[in-house]
């Protein structure tokens, strides 16, 4: 079973924001609604939106791909 991460305090979302889009972005997938949640800043959100379902069937693809 997977455990909770540790929380960071100094981790900005906006880092990690583009980090993850940059990281899409290598294997293709465009998640147009990514971005950092601002109703929630004390807590350093980043939303992933909606996607289509192809979408989320390639991410889940490139996610196996990174685990193996």
């Amino acid at each position: 079973m997977a455990t909770a991460p540790e929380l960071h305090d100094d981790l900005d979302p906006f880092t990690a924001m583009e980090s993850l889009r940059a990281a899409l972005d290598r294997v293709g997938i465009v998640l147009p609604s990514l971005a950092v949640d601002p109703g929630s800043p004390t807590l350093r959100l980043v939303d992933l939106g909606r996607v289509r379902a192809d979408v989320a069937l390639r991410l889940a693809d490139a996610l196996r791909g990174a685990a193996a």
